[in-house]
């Protein structure tokens, strides 16, 4: 929904092949990712259950790397595009393998949740419009920037609920290194370049409507910051908070009709 809302939202043509590569390459990451999570995550109902079933972790892996391949062989003029989205989404979730090449990993790797905003911005904002091949203008630089700053403050809850764990795990981050304060700076801080990105698409030509459509998951993020904190429901993280990142989406498909 991330991508297509791209392709909505400056009118470009939409490319099944990278949509469907997108699909089996998030497929075979977050298989990957739950498969290496550990039992500790015991407030996740989501974590045990994974935890439970890694077969079918496992199952799900393979299907999506056998569908990465093929879709994105047919979009291997841009290999270079995809290698590089591969391998910071891979980083990510490369501290939770439990082999000595990989524990290294958890002491560095303090940059983790950018790793991961900076991959879904690459795959859901700046591909579609690349692999597009329209000229990029100033709208599409803005658009991108502000996607990454709004998935960004996202990730940070995502790390936030689960930051006593992770200091069990082992895995350093800015989220675990820093107090509370600091967290919270990070967090408006992204916050208030996503809405300064926001305010400038009038600038850059975007009608009125389509920017209160990209603001509105902002708006809601304010409102909801300290609730997040309290609130560790496996429902409320993946469904409103992870839903925040494809409201604009769902709201522009619904004015097409």
């Amino acid at each position: 929904m991330m991508i297509y809302q791209t392709f909505l939202c400056f009118e470009l043509p939409a490319i099944l092949s990278y949509i469907l590569f997108s699909f089996f390459g998030t497929l075979c990451s977050y298989n990957f990712h739950w498969y290496f999570t550990p039992s500790l995550y015991g407030h996740s109902q989501k974590a045990a259950w994974s935890y439970k079933n890694k077969t079918l972790h496992a199952a799900l892996f393979i299907l999506g790397v056998l569908g990465a391949v093929y879709f994105g062989y047919q979009l291997h003029r841009h290999w270079e595009w995809l290698l590089a989205t591969a391998f910071i989404t891979f980083l990510y979730s490369a501290p939770k393998i439990p082999l000595k090449p990989f524990n290294w990993l958890k002491h560095i790797a303090i940059g983790k949740t950018i790793f991961l905003a900076y991959s879904w911005t690459h795959i859901t904002a700046f591909l579609p419009i690349e692999l597009s091949g329209t000229p990029w203008n100033m709208s599409y630089y803005l658009f991108v920037i502000n996607r990454f700053f709004l998935i960004y403050p996202i990730c940070i809850l995502f790390d936030l609920r689960d930051k006593e764990n992770d200091k069990k795990e082992g895995i350093r981050s800015m989220i675990t290194d820093f107090d509370n304060i600091g967290v919270s700076i990070v967090f408006w801080g992204s916050v208030f370049v996503f809405f300064i990105t926001a305010l400038a698409f009038s600038w850059a030509g975007l009608p009125h409507t389509m920017v209160l459509i990209l603001s509105l998951p902002g708006l809601v993020l304010s409102f909801i910051y300290r609730y997040s904190q309290r609130n560790l429901s496996d429902y409320y993280y993946y469904f409103i908070l992870d839903g925040l990142m494809m409201l604009s989406g769902l709201l522009i498909l619904f004015m097409q009709f």
